[in-house]
Formats: C-alpha cells, structure tokens, sequence
C-alpha cells in the first residue's frame, strides 16, 4: 500500500492557507499530484504537457472552490484532485474524438452522406445562429461558445469570464440562450 503524499492532519492547515490566499500549497499540491496525475493522463493517450495543463486546472478549480467556501472535502483533498483530473482529461479526450475529421472514403455509401438539401438547411442553421451570436454581443456570445462548443463547465466559464461562481454563470447562461432565442426568432420568424 502506498503512503500518502499529504497526511490527513495536514489537509486542514493546507486548507487554510488556500483560504488566505497563500499560492504555495498550490505549487505543495502540484508536486505531490504531478506523478499520479502524468500516470494517468499518459496511460490514456496523452503527454507530459498535457498532464500539466489538467493537473493546473484541477487545482485551479480546487482553489476556486476552497476560496469560495464551497468545497466540502468528503476524501482527501489528493483524491480529489485526481478525480477532478482525471473527469477534465476524459471531458478533453471526447472533446478531440468530436474535433478529428473522419477519412473521406470517395466510394462510401451513399446512405452515410447528408442530401443536399439538408446540408442546405444545416449550413443556414449555422449561419443564423452565428448571426444571432454576433447580435447578442459579449459575454453571452463566448459564455455559449464555451458551454456548448467547448463544453466547459459552470468553474471552469465563471473562472475565464471572471463571474463571482458557477451558479452566476448558470444564470447568465440561462439569459444568454433565452436572448439568442429571441434574436434567432426576430430573424427568422418561421424558424422553430
């Protein structure tokens, strides 16, 4: 059985000083997190780097729930920055299988491939919501591209668009869409 990198008569202090701000338990968290971490990421087909750029999210979000007052540590802080990394890497390795192009394959079949009319009405699709996104202006537009395009979480857009926390950029998501509804009909009056 391996011992822990931080004992559990630690984590309390070590809660603490994220709570006043204090960025190195963040650096004692990341060294004590790399190794099990780049195992992981590095098992399911991703680098070094890559298992850096996690592991620094999942203390990011670790942070940010710390200061905020909403982590409620149920295991040890370890264990769950390990599960936080390793749902941010899964989440990433989807967001990449949807991003590779399948191979043209000239001699397909037919059925596989999209008539022309429904490209037709895809593209116009498209081409109104982008309309519709240009319309409604920031934040909305990058909060809808995030959640729905990068398919970050409620953390994860609150941090990058600097709202106080999840629950505010759930409710300004919520407004978003309802906006880009609106513009999309005053658009498109016939569109359901």
């Amino acid at each position: 059985m391996s011992t822990p990198l931080l004992s559990l008569n630690q984590e309390p202090a070590l809660l603490e000083r994220i709570r006043a701000g204090e960025e190195l338990a963040l650096v004692r968290l990341f060294h004590a997190n790399r190794r099990p971490v780049t195992a992981l990421v590095v098992r399911n087909s991703g680098t070094a780097v890559d298992a850096e750029e996690i592991l620094q999210e999942a203390l990011v979000i670790l942070w940010e729930r710390v200061r905020a007052g909403t982590f409620e540590p149920q295991a040890k802080i370890e264990t769950f920055v390990y599960a936080t990394a390793r749902n941010l890497w899964l989440r990433r390795l989807a967001r990449r299988r949807k991003e590779i192009p399948t191979e043209l394959d000239p001699e397909g079949s037919p059925s596989a491939d999209p008539s022309p009319l429904d490209v037709l009405v895809e593209s116009q699709e498209a081409g109104l919501v982008a309309l519709a996104l240009q319309k409604l202006g920031e934040p909305c537009k990058t909060l809808l591209l995030l959640f729905y395009w990068e398919e970050a979480t409620m953390e994860e857009i609150a941090r990058r668009l600097g709202f106080a926390n999840a629950e505010t950029a759930k409710s300004k998501k919520y407004q978003c869409k309802k906006a880009l509804r609106t513009i999309v009909r005053e658009l498109a009056p016939d569109y359901d």
